[in-house]
């Protein structure tokens, strides 16, 4: 069995009971990844974490080197990576505290991060009509309403710029567009981990209602608190998740770029660099 990933968001930068703890710092084709992963054990399965913003919360979310991080984690052998999220609710139902598992996502960066392995003399073309494994998203639903958390199944994750939030126009018009939730890193992870044949699911914790409520604002103060929160719930959902995961995959995300990759040619430096991506995939 593959280890799992497992990458935490702001409020979340270890994961309790870790048994057996390392620290391995990687160097990537890509650039340099948030922070040193740390390997171990959590109950019987190897994990591997990396706290997304690094230790410290340094790294602006259009700063993020995505291809170095889920590049780390393939080159660790990660098979499936649990994601944890900071979010703002587009819905009245969906309320600060609450886990939404989002899976779709919808893309309102300015186009910067980089968000594909592939270019520089290689081209593929993954599916990504159903952007999450749905047998990790299932696992994440059961552990999470077992354990008396207000899950959300499915919804629509935003992906805006940042790192300021929303005008209050723009969440009034993302609410009209039946959008659910708001955040600015899910989806170049999703994209990548896919590449990668990684399996990837989310949990967004809702913090907040953005700003598209009468009178209502995004305080930091309340933000913060809601992190320290849902940072406890996310720990112990992880947990048994991690316990719970299967150890054969049984879904497509380990075959995504079967028959994705176009061209004939690649270039022996891209065949390098690209080796741990698309290894299996060359002659």
């Amino acid at each position: 069995m593959g280890k799992i990933g497992i990458i935490g968001g702001s409020g979340l930068y270890e994961i309790d009971g870790i048994k057996n703890l390392k620290e391995k710092r990687i160097e990537t084709p890509f650039g340099t990844p948030s922070d040193a992963f740390l390997l171990g054990e959590l109950g019987d399965k190897e994990v591997v974490f990396l706290p997304r913003h690094g230790r410290g919360h340094r790294i602006l979310p259009s700063e993020l080197n995505f291809r170095a991080n889920i590049y780390g984690f393939k080159l660790l052998g990660v098979e499936r990576i649990i994601a944890v999220n900071t979010v703002g609710s587009l819905r009245e139902e969906i309320k600060p505290l609450d886990i939404v598992l989002p899976d779709q996502f919808f893309d309102r960066t300015n186009q910067a991060r980089k968000t594909t392995f592939f270019g520089d003399g290689i081209v593929a073309h993954i599916s990504f009509a159903d952007p999450v494994c749905p047998e990790l998203l299932e696992i994440i639903y059961k552990v999470g309403t077992n354990a008396g958390a207000k899950m959300h199944r499915g919804g629509t994750y935003l992906n805006m710029e940042g790192p300021a939030f929303s005008t209050r126009a723009e969440s009034r018009i993302y609410r009209q567009w039946g959008l659910d939730v708001i955040g600015m890193t899910a989806l170049s992870e999703a994209k990548l981990a896919r590449e990668a044949e990684i399996c990837y699911a989310t949990m967004a914790m809702v913090t907040d209602y953005d700003c598209w409520r009468e009178g209502e604002t995004v305080l930091i103060e309340e933000v913060i608190e809601n992190l320290k929160k849902n940072a406890d719930v996310a720990k112990k959902i992880i947990k048994e998740v991690c316990e719970r995961i299967p150890d054969e995959r049984k879904c497509a995300c380990s075959s995504a770029l079967k028959n994705a990759i176009i061209t004939s040619d690649i270039p022996d430096e891209v065949s390098q660099k690209l080796k741990v991506i698309i290894g299996k995939y060359l002659s």
